[in-house]
Protein backbone atom coordinates (compact mmCIF):
# COMPACT_ATOMS: atom_id res chain seq x y z
CA UNK A 1 0.00 0.00 0.00
CA UNK A 2 2.84 2.41 0.85
CA UNK A 3 4.27 2.01 -2.67
CA UNK A 4 0.91 2.85 -4.24
CA UNK A 5 0.43 5.88 -1.98
CA UNK A 6 3.92 7.13 -2.72
CA UNK A 7 3.49 6.70 -6.47
CA UNK A 8 0.14 8.48 -6.48
CA UNK A 9 1.44 11.28 -4.23
CA UNK A 10 4.47 11.90 -6.45
CA UNK A 11 2.27 12.02 -9.54
CA UNK A 12 -0.27 14.36 -7.95
CA UNK A 13 2.43 16.49 -6.38
CA UNK A 14 4.02 17.05 -9.80
CA UNK A 15 0.65 18.08 -11.20
CA UNK A 16 -0.24 20.28 -8.24
CA UNK A 17 3.23 21.35 -7.17
CA UNK A 18 2.61 25.05 -7.57
CA UNK A 19 -0.64 24.82 -5.63
CA UNK A 20 0.49 22.90 -2.54
CA UNK A 21 1.10 26.02 -0.47
CA UNK A 22 -1.44 25.73 2.36
CA UNK A 23 -2.67 23.09 4.74
CA UNK A 24 -5.94 22.88 2.76
CA UNK A 25 -3.92 22.22 -0.40
CA UNK A 26 -2.05 19.45 1.36
CA UNK A 27 -5.26 17.91 2.69
CA UNK A 28 -6.80 18.07 -0.79
CA UNK A 29 -3.75 16.38 -2.25
CA UNK A 30 -3.88 13.68 0.40
CA UNK A 31 -7.62 13.11 -0.16
CA UNK A 32 -7.09 12.70 -3.89
CA UNK A 33 -4.17 10.39 -3.29
CA UNK A 34 -6.03 8.26 -0.77
CA UNK A 35 -9.11 8.04 -2.99
CA UNK A 36 -7.16 6.95 -6.07
CA UNK A 37 -5.03 4.45 -4.15
CA UNK A 38 -7.99 2.87 -2.39
CA UNK A 39 -10.05 2.57 -5.57
CA UNK A 40 -7.11 0.86 -7.28
CA UNK A 41 -6.81 -1.56 -4.35
CA UNK A 42 -10.56 -2.23 -4.45
CA UNK A 43 -10.32 -3.10 -8.13
CA UNK A 44 -7.40 -5.41 -7.42
CA UNK A 45 -9.47 -7.09 -4.73
CA UNK A 46 -12.26 -7.60 -7.27
CA UNK A 47 -9.82 -9.17 -9.75
CA UNK A 48 -8.67 -11.60 -7.09
CA UNK A 49 -12.27 -12.32 -6.10
CA UNK A 50 -13.21 -13.12 -9.69
CA UNK A 51 -10.15 -15.30 -10.13
CA UNK A 52 -8.66 -13.10 -12.81
CA UNK A 53 -5.47 -12.35 -10.91
CA UNK A 54 -3.57 -14.37 -8.37
CA UNK A 55 0.11 -13.60 -8.81
CA UNK A 56 2.50 -11.93 -11.21
CA UNK A 57 6.21 -12.70 -11.16
CA UNK A 58 8.73 -10.45 -12.90
CA UNK A 59 12.29 -11.64 -13.45
CA UNK A 60 13.61 -8.46 -15.10
CA UNK A 61 13.40 -4.81 -14.06
CA UNK A 62 11.68 -3.12 -17.01
CA UNK A 63 11.80 0.57 -17.62
CA UNK A 64 8.55 2.53 -17.66
CA UNK A 65 8.71 2.77 -21.49
CA UNK A 66 9.73 -0.83 -22.18
CA UNK A 67 7.50 -3.89 -22.03
CA UNK A 68 7.94 -6.37 -19.22
CA UNK A 69 10.10 -9.32 -20.20
CA UNK A 70 10.33 -12.82 -18.82
CA UNK A 71 7.09 -12.34 -16.95
CA UNK A 72 4.67 -15.08 -16.02
CA UNK A 73 1.12 -14.63 -14.79
CA UNK A 74 -0.98 -17.36 -13.29
CA UNK A 75 -4.65 -17.06 -14.11
CA UNK A 76 -7.32 -19.24 -12.56
CA UNK A 77 -10.16 -20.92 -14.36
CA UNK A 78 -12.88 -18.82 -15.95
CA UNK A 79 -14.68 -16.74 -13.32
CA UNK A 80 -18.11 -17.83 -12.18
CA UNK A 81 -19.19 -14.21 -11.89
CA UNK A 82 -18.28 -10.94 -13.56
CA UNK A 83 -18.15 -7.25 -12.87
CA UNK A 84 -21.37 -5.32 -12.62
CA UNK A 85 -20.49 -1.63 -12.40
CA UNK A 86 -19.75 0.33 -9.25
CA UNK A 87 -21.50 1.63 -6.18
CA UNK A 88 -20.71 4.87 -4.40
CA UNK A 89 -19.54 4.73 -0.80
CA UNK A 90 -18.59 7.59 1.48
CA UNK A 91 -15.99 6.93 4.16
CA UNK A 92 -14.98 9.54 6.69
CA UNK A 93 -11.54 10.30 8.05
CA UNK A 94 -9.53 13.13 9.53
CA UNK A 95 -8.88 14.40 6.01
CA UNK A 96 -12.62 14.67 5.39
CA UNK A 97 -15.05 12.49 3.44
CA UNK A 98 -13.74 10.29 0.63
CA UNK A 99 -16.12 9.30 -2.18
CA UNK A 100 -15.09 5.82 -3.32
CA UNK A 101 -16.34 3.92 -6.37
CA UNK A 102 -16.57 0.36 -5.08
CA UNK A 103 -16.77 -2.36 -7.77
CA UNK A 104 -19.67 -4.82 -7.75
CA UNK A 105 -19.96 -8.34 -9.14
CA UNK A 106 -23.01 -9.85 -10.85
CA UNK A 107 -23.57 -12.45 -8.11
CA UNK A 108 -23.29 -9.89 -5.30
CA UNK A 109 -20.69 -11.97 -3.43
CA UNK A 110 -17.84 -9.45 -3.40
CA UNK A 111 -16.97 -8.36 0.15
CA UNK A 112 -14.01 -5.94 0.01
CA UNK A 113 -11.56 -6.10 2.89
CA UNK A 114 -10.23 -2.57 2.43
CA UNK A 115 -13.62 -0.91 2.93
CA UNK A 116 -15.77 -3.59 4.49
CA UNK A 117 -19.56 -3.42 4.37
CA UNK A 118 -20.82 -1.27 7.25
CA UNK A 119 -17.81 0.74 8.49
CA UNK A 120 -17.79 4.32 7.28
CA UNK A 121 -14.51 5.55 8.72
CA UNK A 122 -10.90 5.21 7.58
CA UNK A 123 -7.78 5.98 9.53
CA UNK A 124 -6.76 9.47 8.46
CA UNK A 125 -3.55 11.26 7.82
CA UNK A 126 -3.94 13.31 11.01
CA UNK A 127 -3.99 10.17 13.12
CA UNK A 128 -0.76 9.00 11.55
CA UNK A 129 0.86 12.36 12.28
CA UNK A 130 -0.29 12.15 15.91
CA UNK A 131 1.00 8.59 16.18
CA UNK A 132 4.42 9.77 15.02
CA UNK A 133 4.25 12.56 17.61
CA UNK A 134 3.39 10.01 20.27
CA UNK A 135 6.56 8.09 19.42
CA UNK A 136 8.61 11.18 20.20
CA UNK A 137 9.45 12.26 16.65
CA UNK A 138 10.07 15.94 16.00
CA UNK A 139 8.21 17.93 13.36
CA UNK A 140 11.30 17.78 11.17
CA UNK A 141 11.42 13.99 11.56
CA UNK A 142 7.80 13.82 10.43
CA UNK A 143 8.54 16.20 7.56
CA UNK A 144 11.20 13.77 6.31
CA UNK A 145 8.90 10.78 6.64
CA UNK A 146 6.09 12.50 4.72
CA UNK A 147 8.54 13.42 1.97
CA UNK A 148 9.97 9.88 1.76
CA UNK A 149 6.58 8.15 1.74
CA UNK A 150 4.43 10.59 -0.20
CA UNK A 151 6.85 12.80 -2.13
CA UNK A 152 5.31 15.97 -0.67
CA UNK A 153 7.32 18.84 0.80
CA UNK A 154 5.73 19.91 4.09
CA UNK A 155 7.28 22.46 6.41
CA UNK A 156 7.58 21.68 10.13
CA UNK A 157 5.20 24.56 10.81
CA UNK A 158 2.53 22.96 8.63
CA UNK A 159 3.02 19.57 10.30
CA UNK A 160 2.45 21.33 13.61
CA UNK A 161 -0.75 22.87 12.26
CA UNK A 162 -2.14 19.39 11.68
CA UNK A 163 -2.06 18.85 15.46
CA UNK A 164 -3.98 22.04 16.19
CA UNK A 165 -7.12 20.14 17.18
CA UNK A 166 -5.05 18.31 19.76
CA UNK A 167 -4.88 21.48 21.83
CA UNK A 168 -8.62 21.34 22.39
CA UNK A 169 -8.38 17.65 23.23
CA UNK A 170 -5.66 18.24 25.82
CA UNK A 171 -7.61 21.15 27.34
CA UNK A 172 -10.75 19.01 27.58
CA UNK A 173 -8.74 16.20 29.18
CA UNK A 174 -7.06 18.51 31.71
CA UNK A 175 -10.41 19.94 32.81
CA UNK A 176 -12.50 16.75 32.70
CA UNK A 177 -14.50 15.62 35.74
CA UNK A 178 -12.96 12.83 37.80
CA UNK A 179 -14.38 10.14 40.01
CA UNK A 180 -14.76 11.19 43.64
CA UNK A 181 -12.84 8.43 45.44
CA UNK A 182 -9.38 7.11 44.60
CA UNK A 183 -7.95 4.38 46.88
CA UNK A 184 -4.35 4.90 45.72
CA UNK A 185 -2.72 7.93 44.08
CA UNK A 186 0.91 8.28 42.97
CA UNK A 187 2.51 11.73 42.72
CA UNK A 188 5.86 12.61 41.23
CA UNK A 189 7.70 15.31 39.32
CA UNK A 190 10.29 15.10 36.56
CA UNK A 191 12.51 17.86 35.23
CA UNK A 192 12.18 18.81 31.55
CA UNK A 193 13.78 21.67 29.64
CA UNK A 194 11.50 24.22 28.00
CA UNK A 195 12.24 27.28 25.89
CA UNK A 196 10.53 30.35 27.34
CA UNK A 197 9.04 33.38 25.61
CA UNK A 198 12.37 35.19 25.99
CA UNK A 199 14.08 32.42 24.01
CA UNK A 200 15.96 31.09 27.02
CA UNK A 201 15.88 27.41 27.91
CA UNK A 202 15.18 26.69 31.57
CA UNK A 203 14.38 23.60 33.66
CA UNK A 204 10.70 23.05 34.41
CA UNK A 205 9.02 20.37 36.48
CA UNK A 206 6.34 18.21 34.89
CA UNK A 207 4.07 17.15 37.76
CA UNK A 208 2.32 13.82 37.22
CA UNK A 209 -0.58 12.20 39.11
CA UNK A 210 -1.74 8.62 38.51
CA UNK A 211 -4.68 7.15 40.38
CA UNK A 212 -5.93 3.63 41.00
CA UNK A 213 -9.71 3.67 40.80
CA UNK A 214 -12.22 1.54 42.70
CA UNK A 215 -11.92 -1.15 40.03
CA UNK A 216 -8.16 -1.35 40.57
CA UNK A 217 -7.20 0.18 37.23
CA UNK A 218 -4.64 2.93 36.76
CA UNK A 219 -5.57 6.24 35.19
CA UNK A 220 -3.58 9.38 34.50
CA UNK A 221 -5.31 12.10 36.53
CA UNK A 222 -3.32 15.17 35.65
CA UNK A 223 -0.25 16.85 34.20
CA UNK A 224 1.00 20.23 35.36
CA UNK A 225 4.08 22.21 34.38
CA UNK A 226 5.95 24.72 36.52
CA UNK A 227 9.36 26.36 36.53
CA UNK A 228 9.96 25.32 40.13
CA UNK A 229 9.18 22.20 42.14
CA UNK A 230 7.81 22.81 45.61
CA UNK A 231 4.97 22.23 48.08
CA UNK A 232 3.13 25.41 47.04
CA UNK A 233 2.72 24.25 43.47
CA UNK A 234 1.90 20.71 44.57
CA UNK A 235 -0.90 22.19 46.68
CA UNK A 236 -2.26 23.93 43.58
CA UNK A 237 -2.19 20.60 41.71
CA UNK A 238 -4.11 18.88 44.50
CA UNK A 239 -6.58 21.77 44.61
CA UNK A 240 -7.10 21.32 40.87
CA UNK A 241 -7.96 17.65 41.42
CA UNK A 242 -10.48 18.66 44.10
CA UNK A 243 -12.10 21.22 41.79
CA UNK A 244 -12.55 18.47 39.19
CA UNK A 245 -14.42 16.19 41.53
CA UNK A 246 -11.88 14.29 43.64
CA UNK A 247 -13.24 14.22 47.19
CA UNK A 248 -11.14 11.51 48.83
CA UNK A 249 -7.84 9.70 48.42
CA UNK A 250 -7.00 6.88 50.83
CA UNK A 251 -3.23 6.52 50.34
CA UNK A 252 -0.92 8.81 48.37
CA UNK A 253 2.50 7.46 47.42
CA UNK A 254 5.33 9.96 46.95
CA UNK A 255 9.09 9.85 46.56
CA UNK A 256 9.98 12.09 49.49
CA UNK A 257 9.86 15.52 47.88
CA UNK A 258 10.28 18.19 50.53
CA UNK A 259 6.97 19.61 51.75
CA UNK A 260 4.81 17.28 49.64
CA UNK A 261 3.34 15.26 52.56
CA UNK A 262 2.31 18.53 54.22
CA UNK A 263 0.67 19.74 50.99
CA UNK A 264 -1.27 16.47 50.74
CA UNK A 265 -2.54 16.74 54.31
CA UNK A 266 -3.55 20.35 53.76
CA UNK A 267 -5.70 19.42 50.75
CA UNK A 268 -6.90 16.01 51.98
CA UNK A 269 -6.64 15.86 55.81
CA UNK A 270 -7.80 12.23 56.07
CA UNK A 271 -5.34 10.90 53.46
CA UNK A 272 -2.44 8.68 54.51
CA UNK A 273 0.99 9.28 53.00
CA UNK A 274 3.41 6.51 52.04
CA UNK A 275 6.98 7.39 51.12
CA UNK A 276 8.47 5.32 48.32
CA UNK A 277 10.78 2.75 49.90
CA UNK A 278 12.81 2.35 46.70
CA UNK A 279 13.59 6.08 46.69
CA UNK A 280 14.51 5.92 50.40
CA UNK A 281 17.05 3.18 49.70
CA UNK A 282 18.47 5.02 46.67
CA UNK A 283 18.81 8.21 48.69
CA UNK A 284 20.67 6.36 51.43
CA UNK A 285 23.13 4.76 49.03
CA UNK A 286 24.15 8.17 47.67
CA UNK A 287 26.06 8.80 50.91
CA UNK A 288 27.77 5.41 51.00
CA UNK A 289 31.08 4.38 49.49
CA UNK A 290 31.03 1.80 46.72
CA UNK A 291 32.63 -0.78 48.99
CA UNK A 292 29.79 -0.47 51.55
CA UNK A 293 26.90 0.12 49.15
CA UNK A 294 25.71 -3.48 48.78
CA UNK A 295 25.99 -4.21 52.49
CA UNK A 296 24.03 -1.08 53.42
CA UNK A 297 21.31 -1.98 50.91
CA UNK A 298 21.10 -5.51 52.31
CA UNK A 299 20.79 -4.18 55.86
CA UNK A 300 18.08 -1.72 54.84
CA UNK A 301 16.22 -4.64 53.31
CA UNK A 302 15.78 -6.08 56.80
CA UNK A 303 13.60 -3.07 57.70
CA UNK A 304 10.83 -2.63 55.16
CA UNK A 305 9.90 -6.31 54.48
CA UNK A 306 9.12 -6.77 58.20
CA UNK A 307 5.75 -8.21 59.15
CA UNK A 308 4.89 -5.54 61.73
CA UNK A 309 5.84 -1.99 62.68
CA UNK A 310 7.51 -3.28 65.86
CA UNK A 311 9.75 -5.64 63.87
CA UNK A 312 10.57 -2.82 61.45
CA UNK A 313 11.55 -0.49 64.32
CA UNK A 314 13.81 -3.13 65.83
CA UNK A 315 15.47 -3.69 62.44
CA UNK A 316 15.89 0.08 62.02
CA UNK A 317 17.67 0.41 65.38
CA UNK A 318 19.91 -2.56 64.57
CA UNK A 319 20.80 -0.82 61.31
CA UNK A 320 21.46 2.45 63.19
CA UNK A 321 23.74 0.73 65.72
CA UNK A 322 25.84 -0.68 62.90
CA UNK A 323 26.04 2.35 60.59
CA UNK A 324 25.19 5.53 62.51
CA UNK A 325 28.77 6.29 63.48
CA UNK A 326 30.06 5.95 59.93
CA UNK A 327 27.04 7.31 58.00
CA UNK A 328 24.88 9.50 60.28
CA UNK A 329 23.18 11.10 57.26
CA UNK A 330 21.54 7.73 56.43
CA UNK A 331 19.76 6.96 59.68
CA UNK A 332 18.47 10.47 60.41
CA UNK A 333 16.05 10.71 57.42
CA UNK A 334 14.58 7.28 58.19
CA UNK A 335 13.82 8.35 61.75
CA UNK A 336 12.52 11.80 60.75
CA UNK A 337 10.03 10.42 58.20
CA UNK A 338 9.27 7.13 59.96
CA UNK A 339 5.53 7.80 60.30
CA UNK A 340 5.19 8.07 56.53
CA UNK A 341 7.45 5.08 55.89
CA UNK A 342 5.42 2.61 57.99
CA UNK A 343 1.97 3.50 56.63
CA UNK A 344 2.11 0.31 54.56
CA UNK A 345 2.13 -1.84 57.72
CA UNK A 346 -1.51 -0.88 58.30
CA UNK A 347 -2.48 -2.99 55.30
CA UNK A 348 -2.27 -6.60 54.14
CA UNK A 349 0.24 -7.87 51.60
CA UNK A 350 -1.77 -7.01 48.48
CA UNK A 351 -1.99 -3.32 49.45
CA UNK A 352 1.56 -3.14 50.81
CA UNK A 353 2.92 -4.32 47.48
CA UNK A 354 0.89 -1.70 45.62
CA UNK A 355 1.96 1.27 47.74
CA UNK A 356 5.51 0.65 48.89
CA UNK A 357 6.96 2.21 45.73
CA UNK A 358 6.04 4.80 43.10
CA UNK A 359 7.21 2.46 40.33
CA UNK A 360 3.79 2.94 38.69
CA UNK A 361 5.09 6.41 37.83
CA UNK A 362 8.55 5.27 36.81
CA UNK A 363 7.25 3.86 33.51
CA UNK A 364 5.52 7.19 32.84
CA UNK A 365 8.72 9.07 33.66
CA UNK A 366 10.64 6.86 31.24
CA UNK A 367 8.23 7.90 28.50
CA UNK A 368 8.79 11.56 29.38
CA UNK A 369 12.56 11.06 29.41
CA UNK A 370 12.34 9.46 25.96
CA UNK A 371 10.65 12.62 24.73
CA UNK A 372 13.28 14.72 26.46
CA UNK A 373 16.04 12.84 24.64
CA UNK A 374 14.34 13.37 21.28
CA UNK A 375 13.44 16.98 21.99
CA UNK A 376 16.13 19.13 23.57
CA UNK A 377 14.48 21.37 24.53
CA UNK A 378 10.69 21.53 24.26
CA UNK A 379 9.85 24.58 22.10
CA UNK A 380 7.36 26.00 24.64
CA UNK A 381 5.30 25.05 27.69
CA UNK A 382 2.13 24.35 25.72
CA UNK A 383 3.93 22.01 23.33
CA UNK A 384 5.58 20.22 26.26
CA UNK A 385 2.21 19.49 27.86
CA UNK A 386 0.72 18.42 24.53
CA UNK A 387 3.50 16.06 23.57
CA UNK A 388 3.86 14.50 27.02
CA UNK A 389 0.09 13.99 27.06
CA UNK A 390 0.33 12.15 23.72
CA UNK A 391 3.19 9.96 24.93
CA UNK A 392 1.48 9.00 28.19
CA UNK A 393 -1.83 8.48 26.40
CA UNK A 394 -0.02 5.99 24.18
CA UNK A 395 1.62 4.28 27.17
CA UNK A 396 -1.68 4.05 29.08
CA UNK A 397 -3.11 1.73 26.42
CA UNK A 398 -1.45 -1.10 28.35
CA UNK A 399 -3.30 -0.22 31.57
CA UNK A 400 -6.13 -2.64 30.91
CA UNK A 401 -6.04 -4.94 33.93
CA UNK A 402 -6.58 -4.28 37.67
CA UNK A 403 -3.49 -4.35 39.86
CA UNK A 404 -2.62 -7.79 41.23
CA UNK A 405 -4.70 -8.88 44.22
CA UNK A 406 -7.12 -5.98 43.88
CA UNK A 407 -10.26 -7.73 45.16
CA UNK A 408 -8.59 -8.61 48.47
CA UNK A 409 -7.09 -5.12 48.66
CA UNK A 410 -10.45 -3.44 48.06
CA UNK A 411 -12.10 -5.52 50.77
CA UNK A 412 -9.46 -4.33 53.22
CA UNK A 413 -9.85 -0.74 52.09
CA UNK A 414 -13.58 -1.07 52.81
CA UNK A 415 -12.79 -2.09 56.40
CA UNK A 416 -10.01 0.41 57.12
CA UNK A 417 -11.79 3.30 55.41
CA UNK A 418 -15.30 2.34 56.47
CA UNK A 419 -17.98 4.65 55.11
CA UNK A 420 -15.63 6.30 52.59
CA UNK A 421 -16.25 3.94 49.68
CA UNK A 422 -19.41 4.73 47.68
CA UNK A 423 -22.13 2.12 48.05
CA UNK A 424 -22.57 2.17 44.26
CA UNK A 425 -19.12 2.57 42.72
CA UNK A 426 -18.93 3.39 39.02
CA UNK A 427 -18.75 0.41 36.69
Amino acid sequence: MDAILKSQAEHLAREMGTRVTTLDDLNGLMRAMMTTARERMLNTEMDVHLGRRTETTVTDNPTPDAPTTNATERVSAAPKSRRNGHSQKTVSGDLGDLQLRTPRDRNGTFEPQLVATGPRRLDGFDEKILALYAKGLTTRDIQDIVKDLYGVEVSPARVSEITTDLDAEVTAWRTRRLEGVWPIVYLDGIVVHVRGENGRVSPHTMYVAIGVNLQGRKELLGLWLSEAEGPKFWLSCLTDLKSRGVSDMFVVCVDGLSGLPEAIRAAFPRTKVQLCIVHRVRAARKYVTDSDSREVAADLKTIYPSATVLEAEEARETFATKWDAKYPTIVKPWRATWADIVTRFEFPGAIRKAIYTTNALESVNRVIRTFTRNRKPYPNAGRARKLVYLAIHEASKTWTMPIVGWKAARNHFAIVFEGRIPTRPPN
